[in-house]
């Protein structure tokens, strides 16, 4: 973990978001780069929905993950990439909206483990609603063939 933030997160955490291919295969865009806090948007689809025509389990969870793991990278060094290690994720209300946003945050940066809580909205008339809830634990990867930030 930097003290500082390393001047080109902002660059790294875009360049990485731009190659996961699960992003763009869910229509996700990242809106919001910050040192230690990241927003991820989509648009409602029903394609992406369960049986009762909600937001999927799984689909909220892959949002998630991706905010706190963006949130982990952008506290991390230059040299470094991130990868999840464990999350746990509570559903609070039906994945219900036009939109959805997912916003990750770093809780606890770390040299080799930084804890990281996200929140998911629905987004449709009138205020913003909490649906989901996640706490990860993201590891800092460096020196690894193949895994870059």
């Amino acid at each position: 973990m930097m003290d500082k933030p390393d001047e080109n997160f902002r660059n790294r955490v875009a360049s990485s978001f731009a190659r996961q291919e699960v992003m763009r295969t869910i229509g996700a865009e990242l809106t919001k780069v910050d040192y230690g806090v990241i927003e991820i948007e989509m648009p409602f689809r029903a394609d992406l929905t369960q049986q009762h025509g909600f937001l999927h389990a799984g689909i909220l969870s892959t949002a998630l993950d991706s905010a706190c793991g963006y949130a982990a990278l952008s506290v991390m060094p230059h040299d470094a990439a991130v990868l999840t290690i464990e999350f746990k994720i509570n559903l609070l209300s039906p994945g219900r909206g036009d939109r959805f946003l997912f916003r990750g945050e770093v809780t606890k940066p770390g040299s080799t483990i930084i804890v990281t809580d996200g929140r998911a909205y629905a987004v449709a008339d009138g205020p913003a609603k909490l649906i989901a809830s996640m706490t990860g634990s993201m590891m800092v990867v460096r020196g690894r063939e193949g895994i870059e930030g």
